[in-house]
């Protein structure tokens, strides 16, 4: 059996290790980067770093102990994965500098025809999408951006050859990227204004060196990392507890992020300006013990005003401010919507997998779709966390996804395809398991256009390996493996 996997982030990586554990030996991972990594590849601004905890944000398999600190920095997490892939072989399957264009099923042939943008075609008996929600830059379209003649990039493609010492510098957008990169750029600029369109909940985040006596505790005694690993998944189960029942569970954690922000913002004016005015939940729920503070000091601006259109000097707002700076960054995320494309894939009989999705992406469990056969999506629709690991769902995935395997190995061969009425009902009790919960109290990066929640998983980590951890046969159609043309 060939497999072949797009995309070589923590979720390509898993599935290879899976799927060579156990025997399909076969796979070849392409990725478009000159390196492999994924997230974390590409995200090399300043302070940038996981904000789960490493013991949870690394697989279950390969636990290392001598993180320098809770939540690592982002060179750690890269050499960490590298580390992992080469130690089990999984780097040589890597083809980099490939950049897949088109998937489409041969239904006479039963497989896979996979085209780069160099023009090679890779047959396969089965595919793994493993290209992430996160992974392409989103730049707002501003009336007048193209005539700005300063300099500007997005967070995730971070220009280290600018110097951003004594610059009047602009930073869009306030999520979990800004606020990491945002106290790092206050000790740098002259003048640093902040554009912020909705504010944040925050939660501490205290993220220190270990001293060398803690240090030495987790990397030499027995028991104490499997410990810290279970209580933080037991910590992160609680935060989506909180954002299930945002009235019990969840009004208690809102009073903590309510009286630690208070703490940060002494100001009560730029205290007003900084306060969300949605549920505590509903959108991602930040961790930063720096960010806040950066906002009181005297180099730095908060403006909330909308940006109205960009000028060769900078930036103009609704009330008719002009902000001149000398660089822009765009800290505005990513298209959480698009998933895989720009990249064509066509299933059995012409299917397009952007009309199938035309009114909102869905999956069996996140990672099947009906009429896409042996196709397999890693961090797909509905397997986002407001509360723990991805790492956590892409084990939990590829597991599922080799068992799969195994089982198409043991009937010959052919194709596997999940039956239309098994995805409509998963996907019916799915979205209905959003109801109540803080996840449906605002807009959101969560959300389509039709308010439909098409990222997020809607309950508990351990809800999700739950469903995940047997292949159920019976949901599937099976097409056998056409018999051999006579010559």
């Amino acid at each position: 059996m060939r497999v072949l996997i797009v995309g070589a982030g923590f979720g390509g990586v898993a599935a290879a290790i899976e799927l060579r554990r156990h025997g399909i030996d076969d796979v070849t991972i392409l990725e478009k980067a000159p390196d492999f990594g994924g997230t974390w590849f590409y995200n090399s601004y300043p302070g940038c770093a996981c904000d789960v905890p490493s013991q949870l944000y690394s697989f279950s398999f390969a636990q290392r102990r001598d993180w320098s600190r809770l939540c690592s920095p982002q060179e750690e997490i890269l050499d960490y994965l590298h580390g992992v892939a080469r130690s089990l072989g999984i780097d040589r399957l890597i083809k980099t500098n490939t950049r897949v264009t088109g998937c489409r099923w041969e239904d006479a042939a039963c497989r896979w025809s996979v085209t780069t943008e160099a023009g090679d075609v890779h047959e396969a008996d089965a595919i793994i999408i493993a290209t992430g929600q996160l992974h392409q830059p989103s730049i707002p379209a501003i009336p007048g951006a193209e005539r700005f003649a300063g300099h500007s990039f997005h967070s995730a493609r971070w220009d280290h050859d600018y110097d951003l010492t004594d610059k009047r510098v602009a930073v869009v957008g306030t999520g979990a990227s800004a606020v990491q990169f945002v106290p790092e750029v206050a000790e740098r600029a002259d003048e640093l204004t902040v554009f912020q369109r909705t504010g944040n909940w925050f939660l501490p985040r205290q993220n220190r060196r270990y001293r060398p006596r803690v240090k030495a505790l987790i990397e030499h005694v027995p028991g104490v990392q499997a410990y810290r690993r279970w209580f933080m998944f037991e910590y992160c189960e609680a935060l989506t507890l909180a954002i299930r029942h945002p009235r019990t569970f969840g009004h208690l954690l809102h009073l903590r992020s309510a009286l630690f922000m208070r703490s940060q913002l002494r100001d009560p004016e730029l205290r007003r300006r900084v306060w969300p005015d949605y549920t505590f939940g509903c959108k991602r729920v930040l961790f930063s013990s720096t960010f806040l503070a950066t906002l009181g000091q005297p180099n730095v601006e908060l403006v909330t005003e909308r940006i109205e259109q960009m000028t060769p000097e900078g930036i103009l707002t609704a009330d008719g401010r002009r902000h001149d700076v000398d660089c822009v960054i765009w800290g505005t995320g990513f298209k959480t919507m698009d998933f895989m494309f720009p990249l064509e894939i066509i299933g059995a009989q012409g299917r397009d997998l952007r009309q199938t999705w035309a009114h909102g992406a869905h999956a069996h469990l996140g990672m099947t779709v009906p009429g896409f056969p042996s196709m397999f999506v890693m961090y797909g629709p509905n397997t986002n966390t407001s509360g723990g690991s991805i790492i956590f769902y892409e084990e939990a995935q590829a597991a599922y996804i080799r068992q799969a395997l195994q089982h198409l190995k043991q009937r010959g061969g052919g194709a596997l395809e999940v039956r239309p009425e098994v995805e409509a009902a998963t996907d019916r009790e799915l979205q209905a398991r959003f109801a109540g919960t803080a996840w449906t109290r605002c807009d959101s990066w969560y959300r389509d256009t039709t308010g439909r929640i098409v990222t997020n998983w809607p309950g508990f980590m351990r809800d999700y390996l739950e469903r995940t951890r047997e292949f159920a046969p019976g949901d599937f159609r099976f097409t056998p493996k056409p018999a051999p043309v006579a010559v």
